[in-house]
């Protein structure tokens, strides 16, 4: 990252804090929000056990996915993705917000975790949207068929540093163990993530202050993509942050694979055959 990137980063790290009188985050706990009609309604958002609930961090994606909504559907997306869905409180939001741009637009949604893609198909069927979901890590086995096709990326990933050998782990500890610093799962996700988006693409994604932020900001410029904090809130024990990020012809190699041609290009991927309610 260029020192002019790197002190703009930092403006943004400072710029962008919630204010003193703001009830803060806990760290992966339960919480309530007052979510509007824009967004996934709680109470009909499916639970499991096993499966990650919405909370704070869950509301501060969706909230700057809402700042960014005029952006969003300027950019018409033809696929939007999340990555590690959860409870599928995420992508449902999303496809809500962007419901006016009708069929324009499909969404899929990936876990590791198999009751989270259950979870996240009863949240969407509740709310009358549709996504595809499968059960897999982060986007494997997906990445020739997805290759620069991906227009929205968003991801709630797990952040919380834990020991390493938590990584891995099934059910809903999968979803927060991020392992030394938070990072080993965060710094899987990066490349992957690269080789999926279109050149038009976006990337939504939450980090800790643990997680060395700016560092992500620093990695992804040398993958040729531009950073901006669209949100952040914060507590006395830690600091939350919602990251954009996009190509910048000026930054980088911006080496990554091209979009293929529009006609046909959703119906060739065989999403069904991977994962269906039930299996």
């Amino acid at each position: 990252m260029a020192d002019g990137d790197g002190a703009a980063a930092s403006r943004n790290l400072t710029e962008h804090s919630t204010g003193g009188g703001e009830k803060g985050l806990p760290r992966r706990g339960k919480s309530s929000s007052g979510r509007t009609l824009n967004t996934a309604q709680i109470p009909l958002v499916a639970s499991h056990p096993e499966v990650y609930e919405p909370c704070d961090d869950s509301f501060a994606l969706v909230d700057a996915l809402l700042s960014d909504k005029a952006q969003l559907l300027a950019l018409q997306p033809r696929l939007c993705m999340e990555v590690g869905c959860g409870s599928g409180y995420v992508i449902t939001s999303l496809a809500i917000m962007l419901r006016q741009l009708a069929s324009g637009t499909q969404y899929l949604a990936t876990d590791i975790n198999k009751h989270a893609a259950e979870t996240t198909q009863a949240t969407l069927e509740a709310h009358g949207v549709h996504a595809d979901v499968m059960v897999t890590d982060i986007v494997s086995g997906l990445e020739k068929r997805l290759a620069g096709m991906v227009d929205v990326v968003v991801i709630n990933p797990p952040y919380v540093p834990t020991p390493e050998e938590e990584i891995g782990c099934k059910g809903i500890a999968s979803s927060w163990a991020g392992g030394l610093n938070g990072r080993q799962v965060i710094d899987r996700i990066l490349p992957a993530v690269r080789e999926i988006l279109s050149e038009r693409g976006w990337l939504y994604m939450v980090t800790l202050e643990d997680n060395d932020p700016l560092d992500i900001c620093h990695l992804m410029s040398e993958m040729g993509y531009a950073s901006r904090v669209v949100l952040k809130r914060c507590t006395e024990e830690e600091s939350l942050f919602v990251f954009k990020f996009w190509r910048d012809p000026h930054t980088g190699t911006n080496a990554s694979p091209k979009s293929p041609k529009s006609e046909s290009w959703f119906s060739q991927l065989p999403f069904k055959s991977l994962w269906h309610k039930g299996s």
